[in-house]
């Protein structure tokens, strides 16, 4: 039984500000556990944990805990109890001025993380429980073995926080306290959880390795997945290097030490003289060591997003664009591409100036204004320098996206199609600059500006032939031919594009009809926008207007004609609302009326019609209209349905329209049958004409 009584002198209100609300997620306070390690010259930390689990229940204000463990198990220096009690126990105290710890570590020399001895209270914004079992100081003999001198306490942070203890708290001490052990190092176990969770490893992994800007092979990170039903393949990761994949000549780095200072990696390393690797102030010289540049693509999470600044290789904040202003060049690519890591071990040399949860540094003093202006400078430069290469990826990305070169070639196959070819590519490329790289990863909007490239490429050919055929004294019958064919090229590329829009509307119209759920009003939607469904030759007058609009449209089509105005008489009842009135060249007017597929005509709906058929003709018979008749003489009515059911004289007013030809009756299996096999034969027919053009030029 250890005979050691461990004291540790700690306010309740310092447990709560520098353990409970700095430290709320299981990887914050991972990675003050796993910085202690590194403090105390550890080459292997190992973190097991129940990765992608809940700690704990809670259900209203109860909490049930799980039962799971995490443990950070180093192969550090260790602790003796002697040294628990001066160091570990003691909160708050200023490690690098004490001459026993000092501010470098004492096996590798490393610049140690830690400098207020606040971390130990992380682990108390996830849990209630922490067991510290340590083992340091020189290998002893006692009672014929051999080994490290152990110091083993547990801290509970209900009785820590305790009325009764008077800012004065002695921890539980374990089995272990006071014995010795094989190996030095130390182990950390965590119990008693609040309401959190542990990421899942991969995840965990990123979190640590963001934390820390360490480079060492005397310095490793271990995760291990502790719940029994994770498989293999995740049960075990070693923490890497933080990656973000960078953008071609876009990486910028900073070295003081190098003859240059800073360079642009990639494009030839070329030295940037104006970018300092640090800034002026007050007569020293401020060292920064690192690198910024464009991610590749645009941040995925919060770990990558901007810059990240660190202290003695812990994260000491995260900026964007070191609080720049608004409305610099290239802000918008800046503030979703940059990326850095920067190393400045100067921010608590004298002056401590990071936040004491490490989520930024203190921006407002005057040392970090003078490093802000410096990091705002790099902001600007770096907008500057990276504006071309971005352009280089979205026009890459756009080729990619579109099968720009491969759609080319295969609409113009021939040898002799070159310069057209050609054309369409600098069209592309052109139209490629203009978006933006989530624009250019868009199927549907590149391939929109590969068409227009393709379908006017014959047209900018030609005309730019023709200009130069124009300045030339004379002209080859070659190059009039030339001119012929990549003018009759344009001409069809022209209508057929036409043709393949229309196709496109006519499949969503198959859909509509082939969709029990159809409305009426989707129909005559997708009609209004494209009425030569109806009949290419017919122009729209109203859509779904009353019939008092329809004679405005009346009167605008006589002024449009005859560049007279006229004034129409009212139609008796003019608030009825037919779907579609339309006009031909031949000065006949049509009514279009809609049902959705499969509905069949109703007596109701059936006096409507005939409604409109009065109307229509008693306004037509007008002697006011007299002039107005020369240029509109009659008017039919088109019914697209799938049948009727109509009783005697319903029945008898349809028969007698139709045997007049006033009122024709289309279903919708022939209504889209037609317009499929007109479109389709027109566009067929400009696909061969292209097709016959290459292989006459090829003869």
């Amino acid at each position: 039984m250890s005979e050691n009584e461990y004291t540790m002198k700690i306010s309740k209100l310092t447990i709560d500000k520098l353990g409970v609300k700095l430290y709320d997620k299981a990887s914050a306070a991972i990675a003050e556990l796993v910085a202690n390690s590194y403090d105390a010259d550890a080459t292997k930390v190992k973190v097991s944990a129940p990765m992608n689990k809940l700690l704990a229940k809670k259900r209203g204000d109860a909490l049930r805990d799980l039962g799971f463990e995490i443990k950070i198990k180093d192969d550090g220096i260790g602790m003796t109890p002697e040294q628990m009690q001066n160091f570990f126990l003691i909160v708050g105290a200023e490690r690098r001025r004490n001459p026993k710890q000092g501010e470098k570590s004492k096996r590798f020399n490393r610049k140690v993380m830690g400098r207020k001895g606040v971390g130990k209270l992380a682990p108390f914004g996830i849990c209630r429980t922490m067991e510290v079992i340590s083992s340091g100081g020189k290998r002893t003999n006692a009672n014929e073995k051999k080994g490290y001198l152990t110091s083993h306490i547990i801290l509970n942070y209900e009785d820590m926080i305790d009325d009764t203890n008077e800012d004065e708290y002695h921890p539980k001490t374990g089995r272990h306290d006071g014995t010795l052990r094989d190996n030095h190092g130390t182990t950390i176990i965590l119990r008693d959880f609040n309401h959190r969770r542990v990421p899942e490893i991969d995840a965990l992994s990123r979190q640590i390795a963001q934390r820390f800007g360490i480079r060492s092979e005397e310095w490793e990170i271990i995760l291990k997945d502790n719940n029994p039903d994770a498989p293999n393949e995740k049960r075990r990761q070693v923490v890497g290097e933080f990656k973000v994949p960078t953008m071609d000549n876009t990486l910028i780095q900073f070295d003081p030490d190098a003859d240059n200072g800073s360079r642009v990696v990639g494009a030839d390393n070329q030295s940037i003289g104006d970018l300092n690797p640090g800034f002026d102030h007050d007569g020293r010289f401020y060292r920064i060591k690192g690198w910024v540049a464009y991610a590749k693509t645009p941040y995925k999470d919060d770990l990558m997003a901007g810059v990240r600044i660190y202290c003695r290789g812990k994260i000491a904040a995260q900026t964007a664009i070191f609080n720049k202003s608004a409305g610099f060049q290239g802000e918008h690519n800046v503030r979703s591409y940059l990326v850095g890591e920067l190393h400045a071990d100067w921010l608590d040399e004298k002056d401590d100036l990071i936040q004491t949860d490490r989520r930024d540094i203190m921006w407002s003093d005057e040392l970090c204004v003078a490093f802000e202006k410096w990091g705002q400078g790099i902001v600007s430069r770096i907008g500057k320098l990276s504006r071309d290469p971005m352009r280089k990826t979205v026009k890459e990305l756009f080729f990619r996206t579109g099968r720009v070169e491969e759609r080319i070639r295969e609409r113009y196959p021939s040898e002799d199609d070159e310069a057209i070819k050609q054309k369409a590519l600098y069209l592309s490329e052109m139209l490629g600059k203009t978006i933006s790289r989530a624009e250019a990863e868009n199927e549907e909007t590149v391939n929109s500006l590969v068409d227009l490239s393709i379908m006017i490429a014959p047209t900018v050919t030609l005309d730019e032939a023709m200009s130069k055929a124009a300045e030339e004294n004379q002209t080859t019958l070659s190059a009039i031919i030339s001119l012929l064919r990549t003018a009759r090229i344009a001409e069809l590329l022209s209508f057929g594009k036409v043709a393949e829009q229309r196709i496109e509307v006519i499949k969503r119209l198959e859909e509509l009809k082939n969709d029990e759920s159809t409305k009426e009003s989707q129909l005559q939607k997708l009609i209004e926008d494209a009425p030569w469904l109806i009949n290419p030759q017919w122009a729209p007058v109203t859509k779904n207007q009353t019939f008092e609009t329809i004679r405005k449209g009346f009167e605008s089509y006589y002024e449009r004609k005859t560049r007279e105005r006229v004034s129409l008489p009212n139609f008796k009842n003019s608030d009825k609302r037919p779907d579609f009135v339309l006009l031909n060249h031949g000065n006949r007017v049509q009514i279009v009326e809609i049902k959705r597929p499969g509905h069949e005509l109703t007596d109701e709906e059936m006096d409507r019609i005939v409604e409109y058929h009065e109307l229509m003709e008693e306004f037509l018979n007008d002697e006011a209209n007299k002039s107005f008749k020369e240029h509109i003489s009659d008017f039919d009515i088109t019914l697209v349905c799938d049948g009727t059911k109509l009783t005697r004289v319903q029945k008898a007013a349809y028969e007698g329209y139709e045997s007049r030809g006033r009122l024709t009756q289309i279903g919708w299996s022939s209504f889209l049958l037609k317009v499929t096999q007109a479109h389709n034969d027109f566009l067929e027919a400009t696909r061969k004409d292209l097709k016959q053009l290459s292989s006459k030029e090829e003869e």
